[in-house]
């Protein structure tokens, strides 16, 4: 008889996925809870909420402070975040606030731009780097036996012609650093408001791990895996809680806001067309200053 892993155990089928996915709110809400209260008791009131200020995370923070109160929130100050956000996060109490120990301006002089995609730029920094062994080189160009996992797509080919250097290391330097030291410092694992619906990526973790991530770098859990963009507005609307204003200017993520990760699918005004309106001295900075004008223009993203 075959011995089924723990990892194994975890695993979630996409019927399952889009079940719960399906489900009403109250159900979601209910079903978040009973994750939120495994996780806890498995800690034992060790845990944290990684909160960004944005509209998931804000209602990650109300759902675990209505059960645990004296959660402790951690924001990451990358100094990439929008004014808005900034205030908006100290209006909590409870909230303990960490540093990269680089600017984002010295990733970029570093690693490179963040741009098209993780995978696509991890690409192009592993063919274009120096220290790239032949074998890593060949699978980032062609693939391997297993597949064309970690390949570089064609349609991007033409960006290791590009006279800048592209890199998936800013999230890395700018927020699991800090995120580990915290871990590391205090013990305490992490409630993060990340959904499935997100990326295709955040699919694949949630379909391997489901809700509970038992990576021994940093264990984590996200309670809200199974959940939509619509039932976060559903719930902030129906539970009154005060989200940040940011939204209500048009602004959809609440990220970074100098990344280029997936600005190249979205639909005009995009990201950095509306903050040539709503935030033009922030503007002026990420196309002029540090450089994305130039990046854009290569990729063929309108920003102006």
């Amino acid at each position: 008889m075959k011995t089924i892993t723990y990892n194994e155990q975890l695993k979630v089928q996409p019927y399952m996925l889009k079940q719960r996915q399906s489900l009403p709110l109250d159900c979601k809400i209910n079903l978040t809870r009973s994750r939120i209260k495994q996780w806890y008791e498995k800690w034992e009131g060790k845990v944290y909420v990684a909160f960004s200020g944005g509209k998931d995370s804000t209602v990650l923070l109300h759902l675990v402070r209505e059960m645990y109160p004296d959660v402790p929130a951690v924001f990451v100050d990358t100094g990439l975040e929008y004014p808005e956000i900034r205030e908006f996060v100290k209006e909590f109490s409870g909230v303990t606030i960490v540093k990269p120990t680089m600017t984002f301006k010295e990733v970029l002089d570093k690693h490179g731009y963040p741009v098209i995609s993780k995978a696509v730029a991890n690409a192009i920094m592993r063919i274009k780097s120096p220290g790239t062994s032949d074998r890593v080189r060949h699978k980032a160009l062609h693939g391997d036996a297993c597949g064309s996992f970690g390949k570089l797509p064609a349609k991007w080919r033409f960006m290791l012609d590009a006279p800048f250097r592209c890199s998936d290391r800013c999230c890395e330097v700018m927020k699991m650093r800090p995120v580990l030291a915290y871990y590391k410092r205090t013990g305490r694992t992490c409630f993060v408001g990340t959904m499935a619906a997100d990326s295709n990526k955040r699919m694949a973790q949630y379909l391997k791990h489901g809700c509970n991530i038992m990576n021994k770098t940093l264990p984590k859990c996200t309670p809200m895996g199974f959940w939509l963009e619509d039932d976060i507005w559903q719930y902030l609307h129906e539970m009154n809680v005060l989200y940040c204003s940011i939204y209500d200017t048009g602004v959809r993520h609440t990220g970074c806001i100098f990344c280029m990760f997936g600005v190249h699918n979205e639909t005009e005004p995009n990201r950095f067309q509306l903050m040539a309106q709503t935030h033009p001295g922030l503007y002026r900075y990420c196309m002029q200053k540090l450089g994305l004008a130039e990046v854009l223009d290569f990729i063929g993203v309108p920003y102006k």
